[in-house]
């Protein structure tokens, strides 16, 4: 299916910007409770809560604009390792049930994206095309 494949970048792009705007999403409803505070999320927030909403911002910010989307992908991913299995694991071992299917599907996306970028429509594209 050739002009499926033709569209393989782009859609690598949308990917990348939709899943960037959620991941951001959260990290905001923990530091600014926009749009709303983050369910079960406690006020004031601890330290960790804290960088876990910086990377999701910051990180969800890059990877919007696809600039240093290999390096800050890696990181997303690695966070949302580490949430799952310290804020779901403990609670059962499957996803459905322990509610992390949310960080173990960001962080194999993000994972795919360490590995593919951040495809045609990314900052990271725009640099490399530069004389």
């Amino acid at each position: 299916m050739p002009n499926l494949t033709a569209w393989s970048p782009r859609v690598l792009s949308i990917l990348r910007i939709m899943t960037a705007l959620l991941f951001m999403e959260h990290g905001l409803m923990k530091l600014f409770h926009f749009p709303a505070p983050q369910p079960g999320a406690p006020d004031p927030l601890p330290p960790m809560l804290v960088a876990a909403a910086a990377i999701e911002v910051v990180g969800g910010a890059l990877l919007t604009l696809g600039l240093f989307t290999r390096i800050t992908a890696f990181v997303c991913s690695g966070e949302m390792a580490v949430a799952y299995f310290i804020g779901h694991a403990p609670h059962g071992f499957y996803p459905a049930l322990n509610m992390g299917e949310a960080a173990v599907l960001y962080c194999f996306v993000f994972l795919y994206l360490a590995f593919a970028g951040g495809g045609l429509w990314s900052l990271d594209a725009a640099v490399r095309k530069r004389p």
